[in-house]
């Protein structure tokens, strides 16, 4: 990735709807030569999607995520990329990691209840045989996304009390 690739992505990152127009000023580049780089990042598969930064705290349709530590034994051939790809294609999931430490996965999903979490859990994860444990962690409240705080905190000085 070259310079302009990434001070493109930079502002991108922090606004996906910002104008081609804008950010060549921002970037200091011509528009169809960011265009061409936009093109080309997202035909390389470095830009994956435009979404929006949602905080579903904020309405009324509830919706209950949680976090699942998955520990399973890698498959022979496939190593996790095999497992990976089962525990995707579920549409419950919605982020799948690979980690370091205690556990292999991390498993971020979406249900309209905790109990549809707990049946995603016993009915698809725990059916793979490869499954050695899970730990499910659920999100109560969030203060910050992706880099965004969910709601606009004061200015100023924090008050200090004797």
């Amino acid at each position: 990735m070259n310079k302009l690739e990434r001070e493109i992505l930079d502002v991108l990152t922090a606004d996906c709807r910002c104008p081609a127009e804008k950010v060549a000023v921002m970037v200091g580049e011509e528009k169809e030569q960011v265009e061409s780089a936009i093109r080309a990042m997202e035909q390389r598969g470095t830009i994956v999607k435009y979404a929006a930064l949602v905080n579903l705290d904020e309405e009324e349709d509830e919706c209950v995520e949680a976090l699942i530590e998955v520990k399973v034994t890698p498959q022979s051939g496939s190593g996790f990329d095999g497992i990976a790809e089962e525990i995707a294609q579920h549409d419950e999931v919605k982020t799948l990691y690979l980690m370091s430490g205690a556990y292999d996965f991390l498993v971020i999903v979406e249900s309209k209840s905790i109990k549809g979490v707990s049946r995603f859990i016993s009915e698809c994860i725990s059916t793979f045989d490869c499954v050695i444990s899970t730990a499910t962690h659920f999100i109560l409240k969030k203060y910050k996304i992706e880099g965004a705080m969910t709601k606009k905190q004061p200015r100023g000085r924090l008050s200090i009390q004797p």
